[in-house]
């Protein structure tokens, strides 16, 4: 009896694991065209990407954003590039005003690369720097 016991512990213990690393790989494939989406500024696919991960897995973009790099930069870095003026804004204002001052992957915030960039005269950087 006390065999079977065991056996079913492990069995469910290795079922845990498995559906965790199973449900990573899935909010994975569910954020793999975010980039995409941005630099398309594609404002309405954005929301309907962001509504999905928050029902599907209980995550806001806060708790995902500093995770995901579009060739090496930052989703807004990504959308102040593109000229994805209405995505731009929209993260912006989803994300938390504290989170928007600190220093991002390079240690810079994003005001500093934007000033660093020359790029203070695009409508997103107006948006932060009235968000902030």
């Amino acid at each position: 009896m006390l065999k079977i016991v065991k056996t079913s512990l492990v069995l469910a213990a290795s079922t845990l694991a498995f559906s965790n690393a199973a449900q990573a790989n899935d909010i994975n494939e569910a954020l793999a065209n975010i980039c995409t989406i941005v630099q398309a500024d594609d404002k309405g696919e954005l929301r309907k990407k962001m509504r999905s991960v928050q029902s599907d897995y209980k995550l806001k973009l806060r708790d995902y954003y500093s995770g995901i790099s579009c060739n090496g930069q930052s989703l807004i870095r990504t959308a102040i590039t593109s000229d994805a003026v209405e995505v731009g804004t929209l993260l912006v204002k989803k994300m938390p005003s504290k989170e928007l001052t600190q220093p991002e992957a390079d240690g810079k915030t994003l005001q500093a690369w934007i000033a660093e960039q020359g790029l203070q005269d695009s409508p997103i950087s107006a948006t932060l720097n009235d968000r902030i």
